[in-house]
Parts: C-alpha cells; structure tokens; sequence
C-alpha cells in the first residue's frame, strides 16, 4: 500500500509527539494497572494473617451479630460480613469508613473463641492494593480539582492523545504493514530493533489499546459529560430517584444473614455473595451493599458486582447487574466497563490483561528510547534536551517501578515494627520515586539505568526472600498466607528480568556505540546536565 510521503510525514509528526508528551505518565499507569489487575491477591499478601480473627460458620453469624451488638453499641450503626475465607466473618469501623480512600480506617474484628465467647481485635486496613490503583488512576500525580483527582483528569487528557497516536502509528505502518510485521532485525543496529519491537507490540495489541484508551478517557470525563446534559434536561434528573423516607427502624427488625443471601441468589442466581455491608442503620436512610462475585462473567466493578437492598423492608435498589427494565442500555454499558478490567474472561482474562499491561509500559517506554536515538547526534555529549528527556525517562519509568516494589518489600517490615502501614506506604514510594529521578539527573541516564534497574532487581528478590523469612518464623504475627504465594512468583521473575536488563544496559554502556546517551564516558558520567560545549567557528 502507497501512501504520499507528506502524508506520512504528517502522521509521523503526529505520532511522535503525542506520544511523547503522554509517554511517561501512561508507563506508570500501564505497569501499575498490570498489578491492579490482583489487587485483592496483593492486599491479602500485604495483609499477615493475625490482622484477622477465625472465620465463623454461617450458621453462628446471627448469634456473633447479636452478642457484638449488645456489647458494643457503634455495631448497630453499620457492620461488615464477609463471607470469604481467610478474612473475620464480623468487621466493622472503629475508625473511618464510607466511600473514598482513606488511609487511617481502623477495623474492628469479632468472632467466637472456643468457648464460644466473643473476642474482638483491632487492626488498620491494609490499603496497599487500592494505593497501587490509585497510581495507576492518577499515575501518582496529587492534588485535586473540585471533587475530581487531577491525576486522574490529565490521564483522561493522555487517553485522547494516546488514541491519536495509535491511529497516527497505524498510518505509518501501513506502506510496510505485512513486510515487516513480525521482523526484529536486531542486526541493523539497536534503533531499528527498538522500532521493531515497538511496531511488533503495538500492532499485535491494537485492539487493547485501542479499548484502554477509550474507556479511560470516558472514566476521566464521565462526570462532566454528564454535567454537560443539563443544557438538554435542565433540572430533570438524569436518573430515577428514590422517594426519602422518614422512618426509623429497629435494629431488632433485622433480617437473618441467610435471608439477604436468599434475596440476592433470586436477583442474580449466576452470582455468589461474598460481602455484606450494613451502614447507616439507626437513620431514615439504611443501605445493604451485597458485593457478588461470578468468575468469568462480565461485571460492572472490577472484581464484583454489587446489589444494594433495603436492610429492613428488604426493599431493592441500584444494582451493577443488567437488569431486564435497563434495556439494552444496561448490558451494553457494563460490556463496555468490563473491558477495561479484563474480568470477563476469569483468570485468564486477568492474566492476558496483565501481560497486555505491560507490554503497553513498554510500548511507551521503547516510544520514548527511539525519540532519543532519532534526535541524537554523532559526538560524546549529547543535546541538552535529549539528555534531560533520557534522564526523565529512566527516572519516572525505573522509578515508580522500583517505588512501588520498595513499597511492597516494606510492607510486612511494617507490620512487624508495628507502624503505621498506610501512611509509611506513601512515604516510601514518593521518596523513592524522587530519589530514583533525582539520581538519574544527577548521574546522568546511562548510569543511573545500571544502577537503578539493579536495585530494582534486588529489590523485587528480596520481595519473596523476606516472605519465605516470615513464614519460617513461629510468631503468629509474622505468619502470612500462603496462597498468595503467586505475588512471590512474579516478583522473582521481575526480579530475572530487570537484573538481565541491567546486565545489557552495562555491556551497552560500555562497550555499545560511543556517540550515544547510553555510552559511559568520563565526560558524561561528571556531566550529566551539563551545557554543550560551543564549538568554536
């Protein structure tokens, strides 16, 4: 297929720079959007297994609810149950709670000991897996905008622009499309296997990209697409409105677990509940959220649907599963949702979006290296901007990658210091984060790449090494679960990974081509940002 040079000029430009100017901040989303995808597996291996109590049997959770009400009277305003093993049966908010991420949210657990006598224990909530979705949200940019995270409304911007580039880069590769396709000539030099392995992946996962960067840019901007409708309907409401009611219940006119189980098998027989959550329960307006989980079936949230119903009158309300008044309107809105988690495929939807996940972070990362070895030039100091780009590149992508595996080593040292896990957690990514960007200024991007990804590798080893050194130990605070052990796994192997890209970013460096930004030289490494000489004419 012939395509006018000018026109290819046009797209390639285009390509270029909205790839570019979004590059950085979709690494960071892609790589910590791969690890969202176990959010629950990460939480629960963060979590040791002494922050919980046993689990109680289905057929004493009535009597376990009934004697923590009689004794601790904040339970007759909302509780938890939760129906999966390896959690308390009977939770409930000591501290904190409602919607939106908090990081101080202090739990309080309750179960029968042996002598059926009821024990309770206080614990924080481990926030690691919904700080890590949180990166991958807001690419770890703070701050907010009304009620909106600016994170979250400049990856929305970066989805656009993404969407353009991979259109743009289509266009491109349409004149060599079935040539070229699968060819990774690695022996034309290291920018055309860079380019060929960029073309490789991002063609073969078009279509994913294609549904990321979709849905991202509606989840950025659903609120003021919404807002937007009011110059249509002015003050009609978008959505049906439940009548306020101005009755107050008893708590004594709660219905048996079994019975809200009964209720939402009937709504969405297809569905198993795995949580219940009763807040709310002493006013006018108490809500149930029934959380169901269906492996391998299209679902609005992430990891579950979820049913709300009326505690008392058991009454339903919204629900996340399609219902037969929604029309085609309701399937098609939770299909569209549902790609973007992956989670209509069970585990195997899951791990085909991990591996996609990252090979988009090394989409944008590789998009990045050809822009440095296009624009560099043939002598031992390079431009002053293609210095600065490449020390930015290794800084935010080596460094939020390190951050967060920094993070997950320390989580259970904090556990056991007895700190206060949420808050450190913060801590110790963006200091990482900084200091890995701040060192790539510093001692220029060639030899920070060495260093950093070897500290990464260690980093990720150390991961499993400090699991298998808590779970030798006896004390039942240190004991963690071990079927989380597949957060181990692919820690180890992260950890072969980055160690071997460590080893080729050190033969390249010194023994790749001399006129390059990943050359070490005595002149680059004690001027990493320094001004190019002028030459004298």
């Amino acid at each position: 297929m012939k395509i006018r040079s000018d026109i290819l000029r046009t797209y390639q430009s285009i390509h270029t720079w909205t790839g570019i100017t979004t590059g950085l901040v979709l690494f960071i989303a892609f790589y910590a959007g791969s690890l969202t995808l176990f959010k629950p597996q990460i939480t629960q291996w963060a979590t040791p297994s002494s922050a919980y109590l046993n689990h109680t049997p289905a057929i004493e959770l009535d009597n376990l609810i009934t004697q923590a009400m009689e004794e601790f009277p904040e339970v007759n305003e909302g509780f938890i149950v939760n129906l999966e093993q390896g959690a308390s049966s009977l939770s409930w908010y000591e501290k904190g709670g409602g919607r939106g991420l908090r990081l101080d949210d202090e739990l309080k657990h309750a179960a029968f000991d042996q002598n059926t006598n009821l024990v309770t224990q206080v614990s924080d909530q481990n926030k690691l897996g919904a700080l890590i979705d949180k990166l991958h949200r807001t690419a770890g940019i703070p701050g907010t905008l009304g009620h909106e995270d600016i994170g979250v409304l400049i990856l929305g911007v970066a989805a656009g622009l993404y969407f353009i580039a991979l259109i743009s880069g289509v266009i491109i590769l349409l004149p060599t499309l079935v040539k070229y396709l699968l060819a990774l000539r690695t022996h034309k030099g290291n920018k055309r296997f860079w380019l060929d392995s960029h073309n490789v992946v991002g063609v073969l996962s078009l279509p994913f990209h294609i549904i990321i960067a979709w849905t991202a840019f509606v989840f950025a901007f659903h609120d003021p697409f919404y807002g937007g409708l009011t110059v249509v309907y002015g003050d009609k409401p978008l959505f049906a409105q439940q009548e306020k009611s101005e009755i107050t219940h008893s708590i004594s006119e709660l219905h048996s677990i079994e019975t809200y189980i009964n209720k939402a098998n009937a709504i969405a027989p297809e569905h198993q509940v795995s949580r219940l959550e009763f807040s709310k329960l002493s006013s006018t307006s108490p809500t149930l959220a029934i959380q169901l989980a269906s492996s391998g079936r299209i679902q609005r949230g992430a990891y579950s649907d979820v049913l709300y119903l009326h505690p008392y009158t058991l009454e339903q309300g919204y629900t996340s599963i399609s219902q037969p008044e929604d029309g085609i309107f309701g399937p098609m809105v939770n299909s569209f949702v549902s790609l973007h988690f992956g989670n209509y495929a069970g585990n195997y939807g899951r791990w085909m979006y991990f591996a996609l996940g990252l090979m988009g972070a090394f989409l944008f990362y590789s998009g990045n290296l050809l822009w440095l070895e296009k624009r560099r030039q043939k002598q031992a100091i390079q431009s002053r901007s293609i210095r600065i780009m490449s020390s930015l590149t290794i800084g935010i992508c080596v460094g939020s990658m390190l951050g967060v595996a920094i993070t997950m080593l320390a989580s259970k040292w904090l556990y056991f210091l007895s700190l206060p896990i949420n808050h450190y957690y913060l801590g110790c990514y963006y200091s990482i984060f900084f200091i890995a960007l701040g060192y790539s200024f510093y001692r220029g991007a060639a030899l920070a790449a060495i260093h950093l990804l070897y500290v990464l590798a260690a980093a990720c080893l150390l991961i499993p090494l400090t699991s298998i050194l808590f779970s030798t130990l006896s004390t039942a605070t240190l004991a963690f679960d071990g079927n989380t052990a597949i957060v181990d796994v692919i820690a180890f192997i992260f950890a072969i990974v980055f160690f071997s890209a460590a080893k080729k970013a050190k033969y390249r460096a010194y023994h790749g081509e001399p006129d390059s930004i990943w050359a070490i030289t005595t002149t680059t490494s004690n001027n990493a940002i320094a001004p190019v000489p002028q030459s004298a004419n």
